[in-house]
């Protein structure tokens, strides 16, 4: 179940305060419940043939011996090309490591079905049988020579056509691609109902154009209050802050750890790159009945989301006996300071 934020309760001074009460509404968006609890390309025999030759021809280039893979497939030829490389030639030899299955690259560690079709080792897991001809995938054969021949080419970012030029040796492509500036960005709220992804700059406006429930406070120093804290099952608040010309999401999100426990846990989240939330620092303090319980942190990005840092408990973390104790009616004020560092 989503709580979706209600109004704005307007009161004088710095700090501004949001209610969130449960909806009522059903479908899918912010506003509404959260329940607890490839495409294939054709045939590559052209790309194989294409990469025998150009193999064939880089090993009578460089003057190698063959080497024998793993099984028991035929042994296949390996080719040291010079440090160089092969001028002119290394988008098309890229272009014989696409995988038939999502046109990502194909890296080593390179597997091979018997009869030497290429597939990528993230849809090899999820295929019972070889994309281009059908034959088995078992046992594994290990492609040494395309190893080698890849160990030598510079290989485009996944996202060079959303605008990233880089090009990696393939052993840097899964970090550098991690955190690419360019990499798309899921729908931050939470929940499973939204599968909107797109560029940073396109989140805000999708927030206001699908989620125009969610209350947009503006200000360093704001008071989220969470109404209805003793509804039973998963729920979550959401709310904006808007401060230093960057947007906020605070999320409160109830969870069942385990049958008869249930635990809060309290985060903000930066509308963007990582790198821009370490400039940031967040507060959140609970305050009541002659108590206080403080957690400062850095923001979290959006790339990571909210169940990421629920995972490493880089959050507020209380459950519910704490929660009663700063709760007034079974609505509980959260105090919200951002800052810069």
């Amino acid at each position: 179940m989503t709580v979706e934020p209600a109004q704005l309760l307007a009161a004088p001074g710095p700090q501004l305060e949001a209610m969130s009460r449960p909806s009522s509404a059903g479908g899918g968006g912010l506003g509404t419940g959260k329940t607890s609890g490839g495409k294939h390309g054709g045939s590559v025999g052209a790309a194989s043939a294409a990469a025998a030759a150009a193999v064939a021809a880089a090993a009578a280039a460089a003057g190698v011996g063959s080497v024998a893979g793993s099984g028991s497939a035929a042994p296949s030829t390996a080719v040291s090309l010079p440090p160089a490389g092969l001028p002119g030639q290394s988008s098309e030899l890229t272009a014989l490591f696409e995988c038939p299955v999502c046109f990502d690259y194909v890296l080593p560690p390179i597997l091979q079905c018997q009869s030497g079709h290429l597939v990528c080792n993230q849809c090899r897991q999820k295929l019972s049988c070889c994309p281009t001809c059908r034959g088995p995938l078992t046992p594994s054969i290990r492609n040494l020579a395309m190893e080698k021949v890849a160990s030598t080419l510079p290989f485009p970012c996944k996202y060079s056509s959303a605008g990233c030029l880089l090009t990696l040796h393939h052993s840097e492509k899964p970090d550098h691609e991690e955190v690419c500036e360019f990499r798309p960005y899921t729908c931050p709220c939470p929940g499973a109902t939204c599968k909107w992804h797109g560029s940073l700059e396109a989140v805000m406006p999708h927030l206001m154009h699908a989620h125009k429930s969610i209350t947009t406070l503006q200000g360093e120093d704001i008071v989220f209050l969470a109404t209805d804290i003793n509804l039973p099952g998963a729920v979550d608040w959401v709310m904006m802050q808007s401060c230093f010309s960057h947007h906020f999401m605070l999320v409160l999100e109830k969870q069942e750890k385990y049958e008869g426990h249930q635990q809060f846990f309290a985060v903000v989240l930066l509308i963007g790159t990582r790198k821009q939330a370490e400039n940031f620092a967040y507060r959140l303090e609970l305050n009541g009945n002659r108590r206080r319980l403080t957690w400062e942190a850095t923001p979290r990005s959006i790339h990571d989301g909210v169940a990421a840092a629920i995972m490493n408990s880089d959050c507020l973390v209380f459950d519910t006996s704490i929660a009663h104790l700063f709760a007034d009616n079974g609505n509980l004020g959260i105090n919200v300071t951002i800052s810069m560092c």
